[in-house]
């Protein structure tokens, strides 16, 4: 059976297929009766516009691509659902796609999204510098950096991670931990580079303190429990007392691995994670974590997104930075003497 056409639609509604069309694209203009008429007809016939070809006619679609480094991190899967809520508000879908830490991956991604003429970009670059993110805006692709802060060429929303890490190494320090181990990778990651700088800064200015770093490639709950067994296996006299871990999915796998070698959390092994994921307040030990706002990072990129497509050439670039908190829970809250 055909697909019922604009003109059937028309013809079932005594109304030309201009007033079809107004009340599909700005029912507003349209006397109520009238479009109650044409919006009978669409229900009657089963007609569905062909938004492919609308968008073809416009150069531009209703969808907005979401590229993150890793869906399987509940955080980004919060962050989506912020960005989707006000999508959804928009009448604008979202397309996530997952770049897995890899950069050749997410320049796949991309070129992707711009073939598909999609309206927009939100992105957790690997690289916030990347000159393709540039290049896209110069070729007509709105992009909004997502826990990434940005120069003024484009707009970003992020958080203060380098704060976040001076609240865990300050809450350690005041602990009474004096070997410390920070955990993450890549260091060349923008997050991973400001939370271990952050930490850094804090230790350097504390006495008798020691900072330790560990880099991972991936940080997902495998790697954590791997360094875990690394770390577990050191000397006592060696082996740091607390550790901060760039994400939460690494924090956990650390603690198992805690579990496993028989240290106990907190007395023998402060843990700190990052991202306050809800299984961070769900694990075997309650994790101490630093909070990001992910449904509010995601809410407020889209919003920046529809500023700028709606304003076009009169959008001024914005920068909008959160503060981060942390959430002190039992992997952490004891004081050594």
């Amino acid at each position: 059976m055909a697909t019922p056409s604009i003109k059937e639609v028309a013809h079932r509604a005594g109304v030309s297929v201009g007033t079809v069309s107004n009340v599909l694209n700005r029912p507003w203009i349209v006397a109520p009766d009238t479009r109650q008429r044409v919006q009978d007809s669409i229900r009657a016939l089963g007609f569905v516009r062909n938004e492919a070809a609308r968008h073809l006619r416009a150069g531009r679609s209703r969808t907005v691509g979401l590229v993150v480094l890793d869906v399987s991190n509940p955080f980004f899967t919060n962050l989506a659902e912020g960005a989707e809520a006000l999508a959804y508000e928009h009448d604008t879908v979202v397309m996530l796609c997952n770049s897995k830490t890899d950069p050749v991956r997410e320049g796949h991604h991309l070129d992707q999204l711009e073939q598909q003429r999609v309206m927009g970009i939100l992105i957790t670059p690997f690289d916030s510098a990347d000159p393709r993110l540039q290049a896209l805006v110069s070729r007509g692709t709105p992009v909004v950096l997502v826990d990434r802060a940005a120069d003024s060429g484009l707009c970003s929303v992020s958080v203060d991670d380098q704060l976040g890490g001076r609240l865990a190494g300050n809450h350690l320090i005041e602990s009474g931990h004096r070997r410390i181990a920070f955990i993450g990778g890549p260091f060349t990651m923008q997050q991973v580079a400001d939370r271990r700088t952050g930490i850094t800064t804090t230790v350097e200015k504390a006495d008798g303190v020691e900072l330790q770093l560990f880099e991972v490639d991936v940080m997902g709950v495998v790697e954590g429990r791997a360094i875990g067994e690394r770390i577990a296996a050191l000397p006592a006299r060696a082996r740091p007392t607390a550790a901060f871990l760039a994400n939460d999915l690494l924090a956990l796998g650390f603690l198992q691995a805690m579990s496993v070698a028989g240290l106990q959390v907190p007395r023998d092994m402060a843990i700190v994670g990052y991202d306050d994921i809800d299984f961070a307040r769900a694990a075997a030990v309650p994790l101490s974590s630093v909070r990001q706002p992910a449904e509010l990072l995601g809410r407020s990129a889209m919003e920046l997104l529809q500023e700028e497509v709606e304003a076009a050439d009169r959008h001024r670039h914005r920068q909008v930075i959160f503060q981060p908190d942390l959430i002190v829970r039992e992997s952490s809250d004891y004081v050594r003497r």
